[in-house]
C-alpha cells in the first residue's frame, strides 16, 4: 500500500504547525507591541487555510488506513497545541517508518 496520503498529512502537518508558531510567537506579539495588526492578517489567514486542510487530510487518512478514533482525537489535540503537531510527526514517523515528504510533479504523477 502507497502512503503518499500520510506523507501529505505530514507535509500539511508540519506547515500547519510552523504557520501557528508564527501566529502567535510572531505576528501576536507585532499586533500588540508594535501596533502592526498586518502581519496576524496575513498568517492568520495562512494558519486557517492550512488548519482546514490539515482537519481534511486527517479524514481521508482516518478512512482510508482506519485509525482508530484516540488517534484522530490525539491529532486534533495536537493540532490545538503550539509543538504538538511536530510531536505527531514524530510518532508518525515510528508508525510509518522514515519516509521523505516529497511531492512528485509531471504528467504521470497520480494522486
Amino acid at each position: 500500500m502507497q502512503k503518499t496520503d500520510i506523507n501529505y498529512f505530514r507535509l500539511i502537518g508540519i506547515l500547519e504547525g510552523i504557520s501557528y508558531l508564527i501566529l502567535l510567537f510572531v505576528a501576536m506579539p507585532l499586533k500588540y507591541f508594535a501596533n502592526m495588526p498586518l502581519f496576524v492578517q496575513i498568517f492568520g489567514m495562512a494558519h486557517g487555510v492550512l488548519f482546514i486542510m490539515f482537519a481534511i487530510m486527517l479524514l481521508i487518512v482516518w478512512f482510508r488506513h482506519r485509525w482508530s478514533l484516540i488517534w484522530v482525537i490525539g491529532a486534533l489535540v495536537a493540532s490545538l497545541l503550539p509543538f504538538g503537531t511536530f510531536y505527531l510527526d514524530s510518532r508518525l514517523r515510528k508508525e510509518y517508518g522514515p519516509q521523505k515528504i516529497t511531492i512528485k510533479t509531471g504528467p504521470n504523477t497520480k494522486i
